[in-house]
């Protein structure tokens, strides 16, 4: 019987099996879809389908530097316990390395580690482990030269935040410095010509509502003209210099006052990107009622 690929998409989505392990278990069981999905549970492929629904928040944040090429990649775990484990570290680290020579993250899935792609790797961990999880994300800079720094490092070049800064000039260590207020700081961009204009104006409209209302409620209002010509653009400059990195108080800094753009200056360099990921960004999780579980367990 001839495999189709409409087949192999079809066991793929009731399984969570990789492609290649789909189509050999539709080749080996002659295309019968049941057969096919027994094969893949005896070889431990088909354990990942019954857990892809779990919220995999937890994990680590890997990073790898070659040359002008730094990347982070973020693999995610369904508890910490998991992100401690040295089975897992030794995986994050080997998908860390496979990154930088991929493109992005479809392209890091297909590259091979081992004699497996990676995500071959990752759904063999699963079936093992035993919790989901997943490559939820890879970034990458480039430039003259990259440094990384890892936060609450679990091991080396993996912890809970990462950081890769790209930048002109030879003090390595500045740069590595200006990472690690990058970690504590989390800047949005750059410099002012970085940020989102959409952010911009968003902020714009919102420090404008917020001063109208304060003006509406004092006790000597000004004209509306004065608030957007000379409060707003006020407020703007220490929004811009709150979010770009250049512009922000560098935290080693011996006076707490020097921009981060002044400090990389002193020290010739010139910091031309960055990027910072950090693990669970923008995954909501499950909140548990504790006292409610308890309850029902009472029968109450």
């Amino acid at each position: 019987m001839a495999i189709t690929a409409q087949m192999v998409k079809e066991l793929r989505e009731s399984t969570g099996a990789g492609m290649m392990d789909a189509k050999k278990a539709l080749t080996e069981t002659g295309g019968d879809m049941d057969a096919a999905v027994d094969w893949l549970r005896t070889k431990g492929l088909a354990k990942a389908a019954k857990k892809s629904g779990r919220v995999a928040a937890e994990g680590l944040i890997g990073v790898a530097v070659e040359g002008g090429k730094g990347v982070a990649v973020e693999v995610n775990s369904e508890t910490d316990f998991v992100a401690k484990n040295e089975e897992f570290q030794s995986m994050v680290s080997t998908i860390a390395t496979a990154a930088l020579s991929a493109s992005d993250i479809d392209a890091l899935k297909v590259t091979e580690v081992a004699g497996n792609t990676v995500e071959a790797t990752l759904t063999s961990a699963i079936a093992k482990i035993g919790e989901n999880m997943t490559l939820r994300r890879m970034v990458s800079v480039t430039g003259d030269s990259v440094v990384s720094y890892v936060h609450n490092a679990a091991a080396d070049g993996m912890g809970k935040i990462g950081v890769l800064v790209a930048f002109k000039g030879a003090d390595s260590e500045l740069a590595r410095g200006i990472a690690m207020h990058i970690a504590a700081i989390n800047p949005l961009a750059l410099d002012e010509s970085s940020l989102d204009a959409a952010v911009v104006e968003k902020e714009r409209e919102v420090q404008i509502a917020t001063a109208l209302e304060e003006n509406a409620n004092s006790a000597k209002p000004k004209p509306e003209n004065i608030i957007r010509e000379n409060i707003i653009p006020g407020r703007m400059k220490k929004y811009l210099s709150d979010v770009t990195l250049v512009n922000q108080a560098y935290v080693k800094s011996a006076d707490g006052k020097t921009t981060v753009g002044q400090a990389a200056k002193d020290g010739g360099i010139e910091i031309t990107g960055f990027a910072r990921v950090a693990v669970g960004e923008g995954i909501e999780k499950e909140k548990e009622d504790f006292a409610a579980e308890v309850a029902k367990t009472r029968g109450a």
